[in-house]
């Protein structure tokens, strides 16, 4: 292959040279003039001793690129020296306000949903950087800053959350007051149940009182006193030496000799005559077994085994047998018992009261 055409010769002018970027950073005074040499593969020798250059291998390119990586940036650095130097005042710098569709928020979701608030922008809207934010609502609102946009939500949220907790008061409020009215409720209700059973008792009593009082004028009719005029001179278990028990066993009923005696209820004489110490005694045996014993009397008007009815004259008051003055000694033995009991209560229990 034919060399290259050999360029004319510059004259040297040391003046009229440009510093070199890759040199010494000055000038070297013992050097001539420079030719342009085009080199070509049939004028190139091999070189020998420490200026032997080696043929590029796997690692050629990148030494080439690090070595033009290094040249650009001393290029640069030299530029950036020139304009300090220079004394040229700043120069500022101004950028074009991007919109969305240039920054292709469409490809991130996440920072689409930041910028839009959750409403879908159209593809190849121009929206800028500054409005960016911004919703259709707040854009309804008449709100175009960002910040202010974002203000008004933090604000909207502050005043959902308000109402929120003072629904939720409220609600507790009224929770408790109904708890409240259900306690008062069951409260008057208690009180109104405890009134109506005490009305209740009230009235069961009333009515059995009245109940007895019906069964007692009943039996009052089928029961009359032993005497129709009379005093109580003695009652049952009075103490006392006169008495062979140490205490009075029955009812006295003073009233004058020959007083007539009446039967209390309807029975059967069972015993009638004299008995020591009580004088002359009748003994009225009725329909339950309960004995009734008349006893002092002056004179005696039944026989034994004979049926007498209510109110029928069985004899009269006397002083016969252990007494101090003309009386009736009446005693009551239910079942027949030997022992008597209290004659008042029984008499009581069936509608008389002596």
């Amino acid at each position: 292959m034919a060399s290259n055409r050999p360029a004319p010769a510059a004259p040297f002018v040391p003046s009229q040279r440009e510093p070199e970027a890759f040199g010494y950073g000055s000038y070297i005074t013992d050097e001539g003039p420079w030719e342009e040499w085009n080199p070509t593969e049939e004028s190139i020798r091999p070189m020998r001793g420490r200026h032997r250059v080696g043929k590029q291998r796997g690692g050629g390119l990148a030494r080439s690129s690090t070595v033009l990586g290094v040249g650009v940036i001393a290029a640069v650095g030299a530029g950036g020296m020139a304009s300090a130097n220079s004394g040229k005042p700043p120069v500022s710098i101004s950028m074009p306000d991007l919109s969305v569709s240039d920054l292709s928020v469409s490809d991130l979701p996440s920072v689409d949903s930041l910028l839009h608030d959750g409403s879908s922008a159209p593809k190849g809207s121009a929206t800028a950087l500054s409005s960016v934010g911004v919703s259709d609502t707040d854009s309804t609102e008449g709100t175009t800053d960002a910040g202010e946009a974002l203000r008004n939500r933090i604000m909207a949220q502050a005043e959902r959350q308000k109402g929120q907790a003072d629904t939720k008061a409220a609600a507790a409020a009224v929770a408790a007051a109904d708890k409240q009215v259900a306690t008062a409720a069951a409260e008057a209700e208690q009180a109104a149940a405890t009134q109506a059973a005490a009305a209740k008792e009230q009235a069961e009593a009333a009515a059995k009182k009245a109940a007895e009082a019906a069964r007692l004028a009943a039996l009052a009719k089928q029961y009359t006193l032993p005497t129709p005029s009379y005093t109580i001179t003695g009652t049952f278990g009075q103490p006392g030496s006169m008495w062979a028990s140490g205490y009075h066993t029955g009812l006295d009923f003073a009233a004058p000799t020959g007083t007539l005696l009446k039967a209390i209820h309807s029975g059967t004489v069972t015993q009638a005559g004299w008995a020591g110490s009580y004088g002359y005694r009748t003994v009225l045996t009725l329909d339950d077994g309960t004995e009734l014993w008349y006893c002092h009397q002056s004179s005696i008007n039944v026989s034994v085994g004979q049926k007498v009815t209510t109110g029928e004259v069985i004899g009269r008051v006397g002083a016969t047998g252990n007494v101090t003055g003309p009386h009736l000694h009446l005693e009551v033995h239910p079942g027949g018992q030997a022992t008597g009991v209290d004659p008042m209560p029984w008499l009581l229990s069936k509608g008389l009261h002596p």
